[in-house]
């Protein structure tokens, strides 16, 4: 397996990048990390690590697809930034997975210009989890690609979280839940009316309603089905009850896991091959972990399963 980094992507890139692969290395023997960026950074930042450079393979460039930049504009202008090579390699089978805590519009033009959605796919998503009190994590998807969904978008959703959460996160027969405001089917606005209506007697998840906001961090279902606005809310919500309680020193061993770092970053479903997307601001561990994760995508041929999904 190899699995190619944009090293140059991120608020902290190249430094925290580096440092990540370097851990991340140290955890995945059987896995060849791919470093793409400026060679000379790379390699001295290696050093100052103590990193057998010999135990990754570097891919050159110095041109970097910034966060502010226009994702279609900048991809299609900078086929040799990071982001770039990263999905040239990752198109022509060169590595298996990738990852990056770069732009993320151009993570996922990327994803759609070079690797394209599987057929059947409708919207390609991101995904991200929410710690349950009593152990183990929600899924929740989309969480920012998708502002405006219609049904059938939902319900796509519905199939590709599920084989995530069966795949990845090993949990059988995921259940699956619709982030409304209320449990009845009839609640909420038209798109959540007629989402509910077409989930409901599903042949293809195991949909168990309606859930409210005050679900989402129980046992009630495991996959949250939502638009990529609310979703992105949601996400937000959760990562300022870290911050607060960190900064008032209440933190316990649950509001612990609500730290990004833990998790990495947010896969991209619906396309044909395996992606993650980090954290602007992730640090080496936060880096790690979403290399980690991308070697979990690609060991469980998440990519393949979605498609036969979706014949």
């Amino acid at each position: 397996m190899r699995i190619g980094i944009d090293i140059m992507g991120g608020d902290f890139a190249p430094q925290t990048t580096t440092e990540g692969a370097v851990l991340a290395q140290k955890e995945l023997s059987d896995v060849e990390l791919v470093l793409i960026g400026d060679e000379p950074l790379i390699s001295s930042i290696l050093e100052s690590q103590g990193a057998d450079k010999s135990k990754f393979s570097i891919v050159h460039t110095t041109d970097i697809i910034g966060m502010g930049e226009h994702p279609i504009k900048a991809f299609k202008q900078k086929p040799k930034s990071s982001i770039g090579l990263g999905f040239h390699l990752l198109a022509t089978g060169e590595i298996q997975g990738f990852a990056g805590a770069g732009n993320t519009g151009a993570m996922m033009i990327g994803s759609m210009y070079s690797v394209k959605s599987i057929p059947g796919i409708i919207r390609p998503c991101i995904t991200s989890v929410l710690p349950k009190e009593s152990g183990g994590v929600n899924l929740i998807l989309d969480v920012g690609v998708n502002a405006d969904c219609k049904p059938d978008v939902l319900y796509q959703f519905g199939i590709v979280g599920s084989v995530y959460a069966q795949s990845v996160l090993g949990i059988e027969n995921p259940r699956v839940g619709l982030l409304n405001i209320g449990e009845e089917p009839e609640k909420g606005n038209l798109l959540s009316q007629a989402s509910n209506n077409l989930m409901n007697d599903s042949k293809d998840f195991n949909f168990i309603g309606n859930i409210e906001g005050r679900d989402l961090f129980d046992d009630k279902c495991d996959v949250i089905v939502c638009d990529g606005f609310t979703g992105n809310v949601v996400l937000k919500e959760a990562e300022a009850f870290y911050y607060l309680m960190k900064k008032r020193g209440m933190l316990d061993d649950y509001f612990s896991k609500f730290n990004y770092e833990i998790y990495g970053g947010s896969p991209i479903l619906g396309i044909n091959s395996n992606v993650v997307v980090g954290h602007g601001i992730s640090n080496s561990e936060a880096i790690k972990n979403m290399i980690m994760l991308t070697a979990e995508c690609v060991e469980a041929n998440l990519s393949k399963k979605i498609k036969e999904a979706f014949k």
